[in-house]
């Protein structure tokens, strides 16, 4: 087995477990605020990846360095695009009055929420992490 082929196997077992790992805490919605392990985990596979193209590599040996790349690159900008920040002096608390919106139902009709006025009504917003 070539050199390249060995640091192709390698980055795309790095990226594949990364990425599962990452799948799993985005369905627990437990992603953890600090992500840098998870970006230096993908950019040391697309760093692996790299790698094999230049130690050589046969044709099929290329698809797993190929495959680590394109999962590492995708996954890393959606990491860079997902985090969030709230500004603690606008943020809601329990027990706030919410500021007047609306949206589409699953209906596809709009709803404002001004008809929840005299109600008590828990409304849970929900951010994916994709």
């Amino acid at each position: 087995m070539r050199t390249g082929t060995k640091f192709g196997l390698a980055a795309f077992a790095l990226a594949a477990g990364t990425a599962a790992l990452w799948f799993y805490f985005a369905r627990q919605v437990s992603l953890p605020e600090d992500r840098t392990g998870f970006v230096v985990a993908f950019l040391a596979a697309a760093t692996l990846g790299v790698t094999a193209y230049f130690k050589g590599t046969s044709w099929v040996g290329a698809v797993p360095p190929a495959a680590a790349i394109v999962i590492s690159s995708f996954l890393t900008f959606t990491i860079a695009m997902s985090a969030q920040s709230v500004d603690a002096e606008q943020a809601i608390a329990v027990g706030d009055v919410i500021p007047g919106f609306a949206a589409l139902d699953d209906e596809g009709e709009v709803f404002d929420s001004k008809a929840l006025h005299g109600h008590l009504v828990l409304i849970k917003f929900f951010r994916a992490h994709w």
